[in-house]
């Protein structure tokens, strides 16, 4: 491990995540979280109101942050007309 991450990965201190899911009717869900396994497991077992009724879903992609504000814009960002916009041509 490198110095510098107080002994955990790189990846470990990007504690935020900004994800886009992709859900079976075609409709994409974006959503924030520091846990993403968790949250993955809720949307799967239905307990998140949009996707229960779309499922399967699949995970299209994250963005980790280590500021859990930049993560919030990020997330404010892919739901607005020009962040779908971004996202379909470079995410999906």
């Amino acid at each position: 491990m490198s110095k510098g991450y107080g002994g955990r990965s790189p990846l470990e201190t990007h504690r935020f995540k900004v994800y886009i899911l992709k859900c079976n009717d075609g409709k994409y869900y974006v959503g924030k979280t520091n846990n993403l396994d968790d949250r993955l497991n809720r949307h799967s077992s239905g307990e998140v109101s949009f996707t229960s009724t779309r499922l399967p879903i699949d995970l299209v992609t994250y963005i980790a942050f280590d500021d859990e504000w930049k993560a919030a814009q990020m997330e404010k960002y892919l739901k607005s007309g020009s962040g779908r916009a971004f996202a379909k041509r470079h995410l999906h």
